[in-house]
Parts: C-alpha cells; structure tokens; sequence
C-alpha cells in the first residue's frame, strides 16, 4: 500500500505507464466478460451502506498501485454489482456494451477532447455532425433532420436531456409569441405510458404540475395514444384559455413497447400549433431493420426525434441521438457567447458550436465511440444483431401463450415480452401478489434478473431481450427458470383455467 511517486514526481500521463495500467484493467476486464455468465445477475447479499463497511473512511495519503485497486474492485464492487451484461440479463432495457464500443470509449476517453466549440475541436464537432446524419439514414428519419436538409442532430448523454432541451425550445418559441408572462396557461400532453422524464422536463423548465396532461391509454388501441382522447383534452385547454405546448409521441414505450401512431399525433400537433417530440430511446435502434419502419411513418411532422444507441445498438454507455428539424430553434435559446467563447480561427465559415445544442457547456467526445461502432460492426451486422434478440423473445413469446399457467399481457413489440401467471378463477384477488412472488423467487435465484410493470391494475412482468452476451439457451434457460420458480410460488397447472 502506498507505493506510487510522491507527488512532487507524479507523472499521470507517463506513456509506459499508461500502457502498463491499462493492460492491467483490459485483463481485468477479460477476466470479468469470461466469467460474468457465472455471477447472480443480482448481487444476493446487497444491503444499503454495506461498502462503507468494507472500504476506509478516507483516502489514503499515498497513491495505491493498480493492482491493488484492482483487487479491492473483485472483492469488494463486483459482487455489489448488478451485471448489467449478464447474458442473463432481462431488466429494464438492455444497455448495451460492446468491443468496438469499448474500443470508441477508450478512443474518446483517451483523447479526452471537449468539443464544446468547432474551435475547441473541430474535427470531434465534425465527426459528431457525420455520425448523427449517418444514424439518421439508418433509422429511416425524414432528409428535413439531415444537416444538409436544414435539421441536425447532437449526440447528448441521456434522453432526459434531450427531453429537456427541447420542452425549453417550444417553450421560448410560443412564449415569443405570446408573452413570458403566459407560462402558466403552457400545457405538456403525453400518455400515461410515456417515460416520466417527461413530466420532470415539464417541472424544470418551469411548467406547473397541474399543466402536465396524462392520456390514459387501452388496450384496444395497443396500449398507444389514442387520437381521440388526446383531442378531447386538448379542445377542453383550448376551451379554458390554456396553451397547447408540447406532444410527446413514444415509439416503444417502457413498460410495454407501445407504440404511437406518429402521424395521426402529428397533424394534431400541427392543427394546435404544438411541438412534437418522437422519443424512441429503446426501440429506435430496431428502425434499422425495414420491417419496423412503419413504427416512424409520419415522423416528417415532427419537430425532434431522439434514440439511445446505448440500449440496443452496441455503443457504450452513454449515447443518445437528437435529431432537431429546426436547429436554430435550440441555439436560439440555448446559445450562450461570452468573449472567452468566441473565436477568430474557423475564418468565418459557418460551423457548429454544440455547446448550444445542449444545457451543459463541457461535453464528452462521444461521436467517437458510436463512429466505431458503425465503422466496425456495419448496418448489415446491426440488423442482425437486433433481428437475433427479436426472433428470440419471439420464441418466448409462443413458448408462454402455450402454457395455460401464463398469459401474454400485450402482444410482443420488438424484443419485449408482458406476461404474468394468469387469474386461477374468476375475481381472483390474489394473482397479483402470487405475480410477485414468482418476480422475486426468480431475480432471488441469481440466475436471471427481470422488472415489473402494472397496467389496468394487473401487475405484469417484463422479459427484455437484448444483452449483448445473450444467446438463445440463455432464454431457453430463462424459461425454464420461470417454470421452476412458478411452481415453488404454488402455481400448479390443475389450478388454472383457460380464461381465453
């Protein structure tokens, strides 16, 4: 312990070693894919404040070497850890990780460039501007996002902040038009299966609670925002004096993977004068593929678009997409040029400063690991690779609808899955609890990890397919799991009834 230089000959980019170090934490890392199959995917003794026992209550005074900083990571963060890459991993959404992933992070974390200006960095700027059009071809967006169609994209880390910045351009945009003094009467619609982001972009930028507009959706729409519904609300506003501000469309939603018809929530947004926001963080990465193109139809009356490639696209943690029809909407409100900003070397050329497309000024290079990505793998291995995890819960799918214990909740969207045991009779209170009884014996058992989600007051729950590591006897074996568990929970196949 307490080996390194002593400050006065730390050398923290000395290129040996650096490269020492970093082959230690790449055979660290090794070790770890090799073996995270054997690892509960959810940590079994996790307790809160359990690594403020095992680690000092302050750092030490001399630097450690890194093989001892390695060795506390096995022993004392690995097994807190829930392994987000376990092939047995079937939570959330899947965020994915890859070589060329990894490759681009340490590429863009290597670099360590800021590309808040084009001066800043001009070709990580560029790079950025190149990938974002390149993505927006393959996911089959309309040329008015293209930068040489007037749009443009930014590459941010979340699709929080995506939501963010563009709630703040409607924003500006109507109160220029009607005054700021009329926030109050600004109204934010989304379904009541839209991401909660969105109500907590609406709070920040200062919209009331009460102005948040929350659709309830059925099942006889698919669980999408019906038109109708969102008219009567919208028309009642109108009524009251209220401002139709902001619409947000989903394109495979949380918890179940609905999907909302694009174009019908477009000509609404244009008749009202709303902006329209298309969020496809999960599923936007399965628009590669033609067969779910359909899922965007309409998407050219939209005002922005957003996706996370750090789902389902192989791109490390963290990677989301916006694209914007109007770019200057964002600068025009999130621009920000003090003198120390402002540059005499791009020869007055018209560049791109994303520090104006974004909240924060300081940014990551994270163009970079999303062009290895594409350049690596190619849009024909991306297919692939989704369509793989799609014909897998696929597979699930059929195999849960054949047993009468289970019933699919909502039909399969993409590679997700809803099911839950099924009622044992007519009235039966108790499914719900039996329902997570079964969640908790099979995430307990540390051979499978998966989430839940409570639609018309059923609980349900989720198997997302999607790991970059999981194959099919993964879910052959997730399956099996569920079957075991379900029958330890007291779900025998004589209590249940056909209800269909």
């Amino acid at each position: 312990m307490g080996s390194a230089p002593p400050h006065d000959t730390l050398l923290p980019l000395d290129p040996e070693t650096f490269a020492a170090e970093s082959r230690s934490v790449i055979d660290f890392l090794d070790g770890y894919y090799r073996d995270v199959e054997n690892y509960p995917v959810w940590p079994p003794d996790a307790e809160p404040g359990r690594l403020r026992t095992l680690l000092p209550d302050a750092p030490p005074e001399h630097g450690d070497p890194v093989d001892v900083i390695l060795e506390d990571v096995r022993r004392h963060i690995v097994p807190g850890l829930t392994h987000w890459q376990s092939p047995n991993f079937f939570a959330y959404y899947p965020m994915n990780a890859s070589t060329a992933g990894f490759a681009g992070e340490m590429l863009s974390t290597g670099l360590n460039a800021v590309p808040f200006v084009w001066a800043a960095s001009p070709a990580a700027t560029e790079l950025e501007g190149v990938v974002v059009d390149w993505m927006c071809k393959l996911v089959g967006l309309p040329d008015r996002f293209l930068f040489s169609g007037g749009g443009g994209g930014v590459v941010h880390g979340s699709t929080c902040e995506a939501v963010v910045c563009t709630l703040v351009a409607a924003r500006d945009r109507a109160l220029s038009r009607i005054g700021h003094d009329a926030i109050l009467r600004l109204v934010v619609y989304a379904s009541d299966q839209s991401h909660s982001t969105f109500q907590k972009g609406a709070r920040i930028i200062g919209i009331p609670p009460s102005n948040f507009r929350v659709i309830p959706t059925s099942a006889a729409s698919g669980y999408g925002l019906a038109v109708d519904s969102l008219c009567s609300v919208v028309d009642a506003d109108v009524a009251s004096g209220l401002v139709p501000l902001y619409l947000c469309g989903t394109v495979g939603t949380t918890g179940l993977g609905a999907v909302d018809p694009v174009r019908q929530l477009g000509e609404v947004a244009r008749r009202y004068g709303m902006w329209l926001h298309v969020d496809a963080a999960y599923a936007g990465s399965s628009l590669i593929c033609p067969e779910f193109r359909d899922c965007i139809d309409g998407a050219e009356l939209a005002d922005s678009v957003s996706m996370n490639p750090h789902k389902w696209f192989l791109t490390n943690m963290d990677c989301c997409c916006l694209w914007v029809a109007s770019p200057a909407m964002l600068t025009s409100t999130l621009s920000s040029n003090p003198e120390y900003l402002n540059s005499v070397s791009q020869g007055g050329a018209e560049v791109v400063d994303y520090k104006d497309w974004q909240i924060a000024l300081s940014r990551p290079f994270r163009a970079m690991k999303l062009w290895v990505v594409l350049r690596r793998y190619g849009a024909a291995g991306m297919r692939a690779y989704i369509r793989r995890h799609v014909e897998m819960a696929e597979w699930f799918e059929r195999t849960v609808r054949a047993d009468q214990r289970f019933e699919v909740v909502a039909p399969r969207r993409f590679s997700l899955v809803t099911f839950r045991l099924r009622p044992r009779y007519e009235g039966d209170q108790a499914v719900d609890a039996l329902n997570r009884k079964l969640l908790v014996a099979v995430n307990a058992s540390g051979r499978a990890f998966m989430t839940h989600f409570v639609v018309d007051n059923k609980f349900v729950i989720r198997m997302a397919v999607g790991g970059a590591m999981t194959q099919m006897r993964h879910v052959r074996d997730a399956w099996e799991l569920v079957k075991e568990k379900a029958k330890e929970v007291g779900a025998l196949p004589s209590d249940f009834m056909d209800m269909q």
